[in-house]
């Protein structure tokens, strides 16, 4: 039988205790010096010591550089003490912040104007103290990339006619962007886009144009079937003299009651031709 005795001791995992982390000794040396700084300066120090952070705020707080209980304290009274805690008071609110015009080339190379507004919120006050140094000054550079980049892909007519579309694309876009940074892009909307005076001179060249040539098809449509019932009439009139005869008295009466100078009396061919027999007759 083989024996596991005189295997090597290579192979054996030595475990070691596992000693528990605490704060470090002048984690306490420096509370102890801020709590007796606290009550030596009472009552002045509850001034500097006690900040009210209301519904629509939260407050980060570090204590010697580490993030002092669950990340954000508030809404309600908070006690720091002095010179351990440093605070950040962080606005939920919904923020707003105009997109200062930039000229941006369009997919079909055309430069427009593009003026917009983006609607934005804090939904993670400590990665926006942590993450990034100025979340508000960095979200609204990012939505003038964003916005160039969105509208770099689309043509002219699309950013006409289609502006809800690109303003979701460009929130789906800035909100990607930002979401690391504890920021939530809540809307966007482009406001005005202003082509050029060349570019605006010619579309209206090409619209009156358009118009034109509508209107010379409603016209030729318009007469082309005046001329249908002008020859269903004359097949009617035809083989009737008298509804000519009509026709002709009709014409004599609306002649008579203008206010015309000059009155014309159609003749009929008829009589036309006996004179110019007799004519040659003679």
């Amino acid at each position: 039988m083989s024996s596991n005795h005189g295997a090597p001791a290579d192979n054996m995992v030595i475990k070691k205790p596992l000693i528990p982390k605490g704060p470090p000794v002048y984690y306490y040396i420096m509370m102890t010096l801020a709590w007796i700084v606290f009550v030596c300066t009472l009552p002045f120090s509850l001034f500097a010591c006690i900040k009210i952070v209301h519904e629509y705020k939260r407050m980060v707080v570090f204590r010697l550089g580490r993030i002092k209980g669950n990340g954000t304290m508030g809404p309600g009274v908070v006690m720091i003490l002095p010179c351990v805690d440093e605070h950040h008071m962080i606005d939920l609110r919904t923020m707003s912040y105009d997109v200062p015009s930039q000229e941006m080339l369009t997919k079909d190379s055309v430069t427009v104007s593009v003026d917009a507004a983006v609607y934005y919120r804090t939904s993670d006050p400590v990665a926006t103290i942590n993450c990034i140094a100025d979340a508000h000054l960095s979200t609204k550079m990012l939505a003038q990339t964003a916005l160039r980049n969105v509208l770099g892909t689309r043509t002219l007519s699309e950013i006409m006619c289609e502006r809800e579309s690109i303003a979701q694309q460009a929130q789906v876009v800035l909100d990607e962007g930002t979401d690391p940074w504890g920021i939530k892009v809540e809307r966007v909307e482009v406001k005005d886009i202003r082509l050029p005076r060349e570019l605006c001179r010619v579309l209206a060249a090409e619209a009156e144009a358009s118009r034109e040539a509508d209107a010379k098809i409603v016209s030729a449509a318009g007469e082309l079937n005046a001329s249908v019932a002008l020859k269903c009439a004359a097949d009617r009139f035809k083989n009737s003299p008298a509804a000519i005869q009509l026709r002709y008295l009709q014409t004599l009466n609306r002649i008579s009651t203008s206010q015309n100078h000059t009155i014309i009396l159609p003749v009929p061919m008829e009589i036309i031709k006996r004179y110019m027999k007799r004519v040659k007759q003679a």
